[in-house]
């Protein structure tokens, strides 16, 4: 997955604790600062008419902005009076185990790391503005926040089980960090991968890719590419539609681990 879950022969990155990871602010550089300042103007030219409502107000929410990097501390402020999530700095990919233990119990695992000015438009691994600016807004989202818990309640049970991991991987890309939704009768955006890539925000909502109504089938017998832009994109009419699916994520789930104990 683009952010965090990878198999163990894959994992790029792999924390034991979280215990000493922190977001130290004053180590941003004035490169940092202004690489923030540079993808968030360069977004928002583009989202507000292609992001999910939501999204952009949870940036309200949030009170993300232009200027400044966003500290941990005052986001979390906010998350916690809302629903009791919180951002946890860490180094890179963790893992699965970590990652679904971590969003099981409301926190969000996120890199304190930005690109730099010659990296702007392509990353092998997630950085800050990903993780941050593409997935938090959502927190503030209820359907969303509860959708990604009981997922992660999925994948905790699983996490020893490579064959489930990539399944579940599955669910979480093509939803979480490249899904898209129906709102007026019109394409928008929900996935953080997207969110956070001017590239793919355009792409994504053009005729290119094929657009998919949002089915756990599918998306289970679809594998995934992480080094382009995707060809397919599954479409959900609502997030309650998101969080309703849970059940049947679970029960497709056990189907396809008794027919395919091994990939």
């Amino acid at each position: 997955m683009n952010h965090t879950t990878q198999n163990a022969t894959t994992q790029k990155r792999q924390i034991p604790t979280l215990q000493d990871m922190q977001q130290v602010y004053q180590n941003y550089t004035p490169e940092d600062q202004e690489v923030w300042q540079v993808l968030f103007s360069r977004q928002m030219q583009e989202l507000p008419k292609q992001a999910s409502k939501e999204f952009m107000e949870g940036l309200d929410v949030v009170e993300f902005k232009e200027a400044g990097i966003p500290n941990f501390e005052d986001v979390n402020a906010i998350l916690r009076k809302i629903n009791g999530w919180e951002v946890v700095a860490v180094e890179g990919i963790v893992d699965d185990k970590i990652f679904f233990g971590l969003l099981s119990d409301r926190k969000f695992p996120a890199t304190t790391w930005l690109r730099k000015m010659s990296e702007l438009d392509y990353l092998e691994e997630p950085d800050m503005f990903h993780d941050v600016f593409g997935h938090v807004p959502l927190l503030s989202n209820a359907a969303v926040t509860q959708f990604l818990q009981a997922l992660s309640q999925i994948g905790y049970q699983h996490a020893d089980n490579p064959v489930a991991i990539e399944f579940l991987s599955r669910i979480y890309w093509f939803t979480i960090e490249f899904g898209l939704i129906r709102e007026n009768n019109e394409l928008r955006i929900y996935g953080a991968g997207i969110l956070s890539s001017v590239g793919e925000t355009r792409f994504s909502l053009s005729n290119a890719p094929q657009h998919f109504a949002y089915s756990i089938d599918q998306i289970l017998d679809t594998p995934y590419r992480k080094d382009t832009f995707q060809d397919r994109y599954f479409v959900i009419d609502s997030y309650e539609q998101l969080l309703g699916s849970i059940d049947e994520i679970k029960t497709k789930l056990e189907e396809k681990l008794a027919a395919s104990p091994v990939l």
